[in-house]
């Protein structure tokens, strides 16, 4: 599991009442909360809010997976969170931490991904969703990796939801994307997923 060094206090997930700019609700793990950058504002999810305009709301965690570390699985999980705050816009990125967990919970991973989304699209019937390939740091990539990719992937297809692909791809094995820790990226790491990540919105129509 993931987890790894603290990041720095995060950007405020309280969105201000008067700011109609239109919410994006961020579902993911420490690659998608900011650990390893120098500054959360340097996180590709608020880089990406910033650029296109929108509020950022990312309660995401460290070690999460749609199994690993789930603390609970109702009314007050990350799900019920985003929920809470009718977003327009919701990403999940989710999956990397469940590698760590498939010898044991595969059945689980597979049949929670599905209930996740299906949450989520039930809950928010107007927002745009956007599922994206989980997330990756090396350049080997376990047989469990391409079985949850595979799982997210078909999830996203059944519910009609835009996946973007390649993004366990955007800093596996390259130099210089790194945080000392080895684990997550740098400031340069987030700074590519955020190129990569507006350029595949763009491909999506998005």
């Amino acid at each position: 599991m993931l987890t790894g060094c603290v990041p720095a206090a995060a950007p405020s997930n309280e969105p201000a009442a008067d700011d109609d700019r239109p919410l994006a609700a961020f579902y993911g793990d420490s690659y998608t909360l900011g650990t390893g950058a120098s500054d959360l504002a340097l996180r590709w999810s608020t880089q990406l809010a910033e650029l296109r305009g929108w509020r950022e709301f990312n309660p995401s965690v460290n070690g999460l997976g749609f199994i690993n570390n789930r603390r609970s699985f109702d009314a007050d999980d990350l799900p019920a969170l985003i929920i809470e705050q009718r977003p327009d816009i919701v990403f999940v990125t989710m999956g990397l931490n469940d590698t760590f967990s498939y010898d044991v919970a595969a059945a689980e991973i597979e049949q929670q991904i599905d209930t996740d989304l299906a949450r989520l699209t039930e809950a928010l019937p107007d927002a745009r969703f956007v599922v994206v390939e989980p997330f990756w740091y090396r350049p080997d990539r376990p047989a469990s990796l391409e079985t949850i990719i595979g799982w997210v992937r078909a999830a996203a297809e059944r519910y009609d939801l835009p996946f973007v692909e390649g993004a366990s791809t955007w800093i596996a094995g390259a130099p210089g994307l790194m945080a000392d820790d080895g684990l997550h990226p740098n400031d340069e790491g987030y700074a590519l997923m955020l190129r990569n990540m507006d350029a595949a919105l763009a491909d999506l129509g998005l």
